[in-house]
């Protein structure tokens, strides 16, 4: 049987939800947590769709369910801040990802230039104002202009998401040139 006429590997007709999950666990992305507000209105996240967009203007964009907690709150502040996390913080994004919203308040953080926190022990970030939101199926589209970025741990490989799991990238040898095709 060759691929094209393997059902489980090519599939015509209406695209099911579990199908296109399956498959776009299939493509490696970085892990992330989103923070948003300011006082005692903060929140966090993680994400893994994140993005660049431009370089000139310097802008970004993530996507929420409609229906996440922490929305309301970037759209009320109008700024968020894209945390990278590092291999050895699963447990960071793992407790980001639950309900309870007071993760934010059990880590270390300081504010960006928006008032936005940065989580301290991040292995980057960028803090944004957010440009606009699109609507995105059931998600919506934040698009942010990057008024601040960080490297706090540079020396550390980031922590991924593949086939469904979190983990951190195994040993790979370096002195490959990386690939630019904005």
């Amino acid at each position: 049987m060759t691929p094209r006429e393997n059902p489980a590997v090519h599939r015509t007709g209406p695209v099911e939800a579990r199908m296109l999950r399956t498959v776009c666990g299939l493509f490696v992305t970085g892990v992330t947590v989103i923070t948003s507000g300011r006082g005692d209105a903060v929140g966090g996240t993680t994400v893994n769709s994140f993005t660049s967009v431009s370089l000139d203007p310097p802008l970004v964009l993530f996507c929420l369910h409609k229906r996440s907690r922490l929305r309301a709150v970037v759209e009320d502040s109008g700024a968020y801040v894209v945390n990278f996390l590092a291999g050895q913080q699963e447990s960071l994004a793992r407790s980001f990802a639950a309900r309870d919203t007071s993760a934010i308040r059990s880590v270390t953080s300081h504010p960006s230039m928006t008032g936005v926190p940065v989580l301290s022990d991040a292995l980057a970030f960028l803090s944004c104002e957010l440009a606009d939101t699109f609507d995105g199926g059931d998600h919506a589209i934040f698009l942010g202009r990057v008024v601040q970025l960080g490297v706090d741990r540079e020396n550390q490989e980031p922590l991924i998401f593949f086939r469904g799991a979190l983990g951190a990238l195994e040993e790979e040898p370096r002195g490959l040139d990386p690939i630019f095709d904005g």
